[in-house]
């Protein structure tokens, strides 16, 4: 019977099978992000249904590559599309790539997501440096520690690294953009937060609200990763109204909107 360890080596070692190229940065693109994937050179696309023990992104937005390949003069490795709790997975299927990511050689992850703003002085199209989060979806630790990867008990304390949010400003002045700084509640899905479940994560301190990423984080923290993440916020619970209803469409085409300036920040973290 494979062990977890070595289900994630096999991963790996396919990984290096295929690609000359070993990074130690990844990075996760969320929906209607993959455009990063884009600025990415003399890449080694990969599709997930290549890679031993992945599953299938089934959502919109999301192509189910992983690339390998040159940006901004670095080696990195790109997730283009991630796994989702709501499309059916358990914990360990959407956090497995995080896990092999470590086995390669992945020492930092940049994630990144589209989310719903809650605070009301966000506006769509805006990019949020993630400061903290607030998990309402069951915690991918639960279980059998995996001793060669972490201790039981991470701490959560300083999880997104402050050097990275710090560099990330600097080239945000830089391009001349403005970054919004916040805490990303993450909850299940797949259906949208009502009007009252919109106030009730802003109550508790939330300025975002998204179906995803912190898995990833919580398991990259375990991993030891240092990890920066960005939402962009690509529709505002201050819209909504008995006529106004969120769309999934509308949230890939104001992510895909505001993926160049994305781009460019991320850009400026790979050194």
């Amino acid at each position: 019977m494979n062990t977890p360890i070595s289900i994630f080596d096999e991963a790996a070692d396919y990984l290096r099978s295929r690609t000359t190229l070993r990074p130690t940065t990844a990075i996760i693109l969320g929906s209607g992000l993959g455009k990063l994937a884009d600025a990415i050179t003399d890449a080694d696309v990969i599709p997930y249904a290549d890679i031993p023990h992945f599953k299938q992104s089934t959502a919109v937005g999301h192509k189910g590559n992983l690339i390998v390949g040159m940006l901004n003069g670095q080696a990195v490795m790109a997730m283009q599309g991630r796994f989702h709790y709501y499309e059916g997975y358990t914990m360990q299927e959407v956090t497995l790539p995080v896990r092999v990511m470590s086995r390669f050689g992945i020492r930092r992850l940049l994630v990144s997501n589209a989310a719903g703003g809650i605070n009301p002085s966000f506006k769509v199209g805006d990019l949020m440096i993630i400061t903290d989060h607030i998990n309402f979806m069951p915690n991918p630790l639960v279980g059998k520690n995996i001793d060669e990867m972490g201790v039981r008990f991470p701490d959560m304390t300083t999880v997104y690294s402050r050097p990275l949010r710090q560099r990330a400003h600097e080239a945000a002045h830089r391009l001349g953009l403005q970054l919004q700084e916040g805490v990303y509640v993450a909850e299940t899905g797949p259906t949208y937060e009502t009007p009252a479940e919109y106030r009730m994560f802003g109550m508790l301190g939330g300025d975002a609200v998204g179906m995803s990423t912190v898995p990833e984080v919580i398991v990259a923290r375990h991993c030891g990763m240092e990890i920066f993440g960005m939402s962009v916020i690509t529709n505002c619970a201050k819209d909504l109204s008995d006529d106004c209803t969120n769309d999934g469409d509308d949230v890939v085409r104001a992510a895909d909107k505001a993926a160049d300036n994305m781009t460019e920040i991320f850009k400026a973290l790979i050194v």
